[in-house]
């Protein structure tokens, strides 16, 4: 009579979303989570840019995490034509790189050792806000251990939760960074070769963005008439010889005397200097360097399954 799905089939909640190590993994990021905003809301405060970051950074990952422990309890998420496995691993791995910049972020604008203006209780409340976030990144980090699978040679099904997953998202997060300080008086557009350089950014983002999407979406059997895992390895390759070219150009026409300067200019504003953006952008270049490499070494011993999505339920 047709096949039996995880959404008609036993109990309609699904005991494993509470009653397992990821399932308290995820309680504790709501609770957490949730302690944050509230904290912020209470008296923390925030203000300014990088406030706002902070911010923007909690209420996302609480909320994305609200709608994966309602999927997974309801198992509501055998309805979609993703990969679930993949896709939470995506957005846990996702959310800790959120968690542990903004953990950073907070403190280091916010929290002083000598009580504000405002009263002691606020740099209590700005301090608590920060043990709250470090222990919630912490969380997150044990869901991505606990969906961890796979060593090299090994055949997989959840490539997200593979080292070589990992790194894609890692890389993403890395690239957003970049965009930043680039958005922030970086001058890229001032010579044709720094030109090139977003563009190498731009266009390595949006492939790696592209192979996390179908992986999501389960789309992993050819591509171009290759095997997914090869087509990985081909992306990858590529990647790694642009950010090479890019890394090195962007160094040369922003720090070499003839183009720009080796130094910090001693005139130059604290947070509105160009060359500190500059300066970002070329530690982040060479740091996505090696992870492309990194990326491109694992994947050579990695064979990969095509996973098999879940049929809709019958009504």
């Amino acid at each position: 009579e047709g096949s039996t799905t995880d959404f008609d089939a036993g109990p309609y909640l699904n005991k494993r979303a509470l009653c397992s190590p990821l399932g308290a993994a995820r309680v504790c990021q709501l609770a957490l989570g949730c302690a944050v905003i509230a904290l912020i809301a209470h008296g923390a405060g925030y203000s300014g840019s990088h406030g706002e970051f902070c911010m923007a950074a909690w209420c996302f990952c609480f909320a994305m995490t609200v709608v994966i422990f309602f999927l997974d309890a309801t198992r509501l998420y055998s309805c979609l034509p993703i990969s679930w496995d993949n896709f939470t691993v995506t957005c846990a791995a996702f959310a800790t790189l959120m968690y542990v910049t903004a953990s950073v972020v907070y403190p280091l604008f916010f929290v002083r050792s000598e009580c504000p203006y405002e009263g002691c209780h606020i740099r209590n409340f700005r301090i608590a806000v920060t043990v709250c976030s470090i222990l919630c990144a912490v969380s997150y980090g044990a869901e991505v251990a606990t969906l961890y699978r796979a060593k090299p040679g090994q055949a997989v099904v959840g490539y997200m939760a593979t080292v070589s997953g990992l790194l894609k998202v890692v890389q993403g997060f890395v690239a957003c960074i970049i965009f930043g300080a680039l958005a922030n008086r970086s001058e890229y557009s001032r010579y044709e070769a720094t030109i090139y350089c977003v563009v190498v950014y731009s266009f390595c983002f949006a492939l790696t963005a592209v192979v996390v999407l179908m992986t999501v979406c389960g789309r992993t059997k050819t591509v171009l008439c290759m095997p997914f895992e090869r087509f990985m390895v081909v992306c990858t390759l590529l990647e790694v010889l642009l950010y090479l070219s890019a890394s090195v150009v962007w160094t040369v026409f922003c720090f070499d005397s003839k183009y720009g300067s080796p130094e910090r200019p001693y005139h130059c504003p604290r947070g509105k200097c160009p060359w500190d953006s500059k300066l970002v952008v070329a530690v982040f270049s060479f740091v996505n360097l090696i992870l492309y490499g990194a990326d491109l070494l694992y994947s050579q011993t990695m064979r990969f399954v095509s996973p098999r999505l879940p049929t809709a339920p019958r009504v």
